[in-house]
C-alpha cells in the first residue's frame, strides 16, 4: 500500500455530510471546512472532498460564512464534488445507485480514504464505507459527535412526525455505525465523549480535536497577567458564551444559572453571542426574570478576531451543553485564557486535565452551576489561578499541529 501511495502522490478522498452550495462563482463551503481543506492540502498532494449540496429552497443557516472554493490558496490541489441532498427515504433510494457508483469510482483511484459518519438515510459517507468494504480497501471513520445521543436528547424539541421516524430508526443507525466502525482500520473520534462511545467497536481508536485556532491566537503573557490581576479587583464578573441557541446548548439553563447567581449577590455582566431557534425564548426568560440589565444577546458574529477578543476579555466561559458532542468554543476559550465552567462531560474534563483550567458541574443543574459561579466570585485568588490554568491548557490546541497529526494517522492506516 505504501508503494501505491508514493506512486499516486498521496491522493486522499473525504466523504462527509457537510453542506456545500452553488454560488455565483462555483461551489462554496463554510469557512471552517475551508480551513480544514487547506490544512489537509499541506499533508496530501491532492484532496477529493465530497459534501452534500444544499437545496436552493432550503433556508440558509445564518451562522455560516460561505467561501468560494475558487478563492482558496490550495484550490489546485482540490476536487470538490456535490452529492444529492437525500435525507428523505424515498429520495435516498432514488439516488442510491447512481451516487454509490460515482463514489465507487473515486474510491478506486484514491490512495487514502476517510469518511465522516453521522446518520442513516442520506448519509453518503456511510454508503462510501460500504463500498470501501466491497472493494476491500482500508479506510478511516471520523465521528464529530455521538449522533444517537444528540438525537435522543433533543427528541422532545423536534416535530412529532420526525420524532416518530427518529425513534423507529435510531436502533438501526446505532448498529449500522458500529458495523462500519468495526470494519475500519482507523477510528478518529472527536473528544473524549465520542471516543468513549465508540472506542470499543474500533480496532484502532484515536481521540482528535476540531480546532481552528493558531499558536498566534494564544493570549499573550502580558494580557494574561493583566487579566489575572483584574480578577483580584472584585469588579463584576464578565461571563461569556458563544454558540447557537439550541436545545443541546442549554440556553435556558444558562439564563437560569446566571439569574440564580445574581440573586445570590454575584455582580456580573453576561453575553451570549449567537443566534438560533431558542433565542426568542431566551429573551423572554431574561425579561421575565428581570435580567435585561445583566445579560446581553448581540446575535451572531462572523468576526473571528472580535470573538477571540471577547473571550480574552471575559472572566468565565459558562456553558450548559446537554449532549455528547465536542464544541470548539471550549477550546477557543481556553486558548484565550478564559476558564470553562459548566456541565460536566468527558470532553470538557479532558480539555483541562493537564492544568485544571475549568470547573465541571452536574448536568441539568443550573443551581449547582450558579453556586460555582458564586464561589469563584467570592474567591478571586482562585479565579485568577483558574485563568492562568486555562491559558496553559489552551496552549496545546493549534490547528496546524493537530491536523498534521490527524493526516499522519490517515496516511499510515487508511
Amino acid at each position: 500500500m505504501s508503494g501505491r501511495a508514493e506512486q499516486r502522490g498521496g491522493h486522499v478522498l473525504f466523504v462527509t455530510a457537510v453542506r456545500l452550495r452553488k454560488g455565483p462563482r462555483g461551489l462554496q463551503l463554510d469557512d471552517q471546512t475551508c480551513a480544514v481543506l487547506s490544512r489537509l492540502a499541506e499533508s496530501f498532494s491532492h484532496v477529493t472532498y465530497k459534501g452534500i449540496e444544499q437545496p436552493t429552497d432550503l433556508e440558509d443557516d445564518t451562522t455560516v460564512t460561505w467561501v468560494d472554493i475558487a478563492d482558496l490558496d490550495c484550490r489546485n490541489q482540490l476536487t470538490v464534488i456535490a452529492l444529492p441532498f437525500a435525507y428523505k427515504i424515498g429520495r435516498f433510494f432514488k439516488d442510491y445507485k447512481s451516487t454509490r457508483q460515482m463514489i465507487a469510482e473515486k474510491i478506486a483511484t484514491a490512495d487514502h480514504l476517510c469518511f465522516t459518519l453521522g446518520y442513516l438515510f442520506g448519509d453518503w459517507a456511510a454508503v462510501a464505507t460500504l463500498e470501501a468494504i466491497r472493494q476491500n480497501r482500508d479506510y478511516a471513520v471520523w465521528f464529530d459527535r455521538v449522533e444517537h445521543d444528540v438525537i435522543r436528547r433533543t427528541l422532545p424539541a423536534i416535530p412529532l412526525k420526525r420524532r416518530i421516524k427518529e425513534v423507529a430508526t435510531l436502533p438501526a443507525m446505532v448498529r449500522y455505525h458500529h458495523y462500519l466502525i468495526r470494519h475500519s482500520k482507523l477510528g478518529l473520534f472527536q473528544g473524549q465523549d465520542t471516543l468513549k462511545a465508540y472506542a470499543d467497536h474500533s480496532t484502532n481508536p484515536h481521540c482528535v480535536y476540531d480546532v481552528h485556532t493558531q499558536s498566534t491566537d494564544l493570549i499573550s503573557a502580558t494580557a494574561l497577567e493583566e487579566k489575572a490581576t483584574r480578577a483580584h479587583s472584585g469588579n463584576p464578573l464578565k461571563v461569556l458564551y458563544v454558540g447557537r441557541a439550541t436545545e443541546m446548548k442549554g440556553p435556558l439553563d444558562w439564563v437560569d444559572a446566571l439569574t440564580k447567581a445574581v440573586q445570590a449577590g454575584v455582580p456580573l455582566q453576561a453575553k451570549w453571542i449567537g443566534d438560533g431557534p431558542l433565542l426568542e425564548d431566551m429573551k423572554q426568560s431574561i425579561s421575565t426574570q428581570g435580567m435585561g440589565a445583566r445579560i446581553e444577546l448581540p446575535g451572531f458574529s462572523s468576526d473571528r478576531e472580535a470573538i477571540l477578543a471577547e473571550m480574552r476579555d471575559a472572566d468565565l466561559f459558562v456553558f450548559c451543553h446537554k449532549t455528547q458532542e465536542s464544541p470548539r468554543c471550549l477550546i477557543e476559550a481556553l486558548v484565550s485564557g478564559c476558564p470553562i465552567v459548566g456541565y460536566q462531560s468527558s470532553y470538557s474534563e479532558d480539555l483541562v486535565c493537564r492544568n485544571g483550567g475549568g470547573v465541571g458541574t452536574p448536568l441539568n443543574d443550573p443551581a449547582a452551576l450558579s453556586a460555582t459561579i458564586q464561589d469563584l466570585h467570592e474567591n478571586r485568588g482562585k479565579l485568577a489561578q483558574l485563568i492562568k490554568a486555562a491559558a496553559a491548557d489552551g496552549s496545546r490546541f493549534d490547528e496546524q499541529t493537530l491536523y498534521a497529526h490527524r493526516a499522519g494517522l490517515i496516511r499510515e492506516y487508511a
